[in-house]
């Protein structure tokens, strides 16, 4: 027989916009979590599924002494190549999304957040979500969490920004938006108010 299609709510937002936060404000009410950035990471990791497309397209010196994607040397080969970053996203996306799949259907709460950073601009995630829900802040606020947490300076965020869709584009995409531009607790209000919306939605 087959499985019921799940409530699905794509969560996204620029980097450093608190997507994190607000879904683990989610998952505290009982909601699932498919994290597609966790599930990349498990691709790339010492014996992932993608590890040996990854030896072949980029060659041995893309792959970690452990036997996981060196994430500094790629990051490094993406931003100087933009071909690269398209042939590894050739590699990882069909696989994540298979694993996202999955990962949804066997999903046990009453509805799924499906986070992706990267929602806006890869099309086929739309037709798979019930519900856009973008986390928004200014970009200044932006290049400040993402300097405090990562030591990144300014330059080298600001061209990860601009491998991102813009603010107005999410924004123009989302159904539901979560301002995060204040302090955190202002986050979990309305983190509940959709919830709750979420969940009248799911149920019927």
């Amino acid at each position: 027989m087959q499985a019921v299609k799940p409530y699905v709510v794509g969560l996204t937002g620029g980097i450093g916009s608190g997507k994190s936060a607000a879904a683990d404000h989610f998952v505290a009410l009982g909601a699932s979590l498919v994290d597609t950035d966790r599930i990349a990471h498990a691709l790339t990791a010492p014996g992932g599924s993608a590890i040996p497309a990854i030896r072949s397209i980029f060659g041995a010196g893309m792959i970690a002494a452990d036997g996981s994607m060196d994430r500094t040397a790629m990051r490094a080969l993406v931003f100087e190549r933009p071909e690269a970053r398209r042939e590894l996203e050739a590699i990882l996306h069909p696989l994540i999304r298979a694993s996202s799949d999955r990962a949804c259907l066997a999903a046990p709460g009453p509805y799924v957040i499906l986070a992706v950073p990267l929602l806006i601009e890869s099309g086929s995630y739309r037709s798979r979500c019930s519900r856009i829900c973008v986390v928004d802040c200014p970009e200044a606020l932006q290049i400040k969490r993402v300097r405090s947490r990562s030591g990144l300076d300014e330059s080298q965020i600001r061209a990860i920004m601009a491998s991102q869709a813009t603010r107005a584009q999410r924004l123009a995409a989302a159904d539901d938006v979560i301002d995060n531009s204040g302090p955190l607790a202002e986050l979990a209000p309305q983190v509940q108010r959709l919830h709750l919306q979420y969940l009248a939605a799911a149920a019927r």
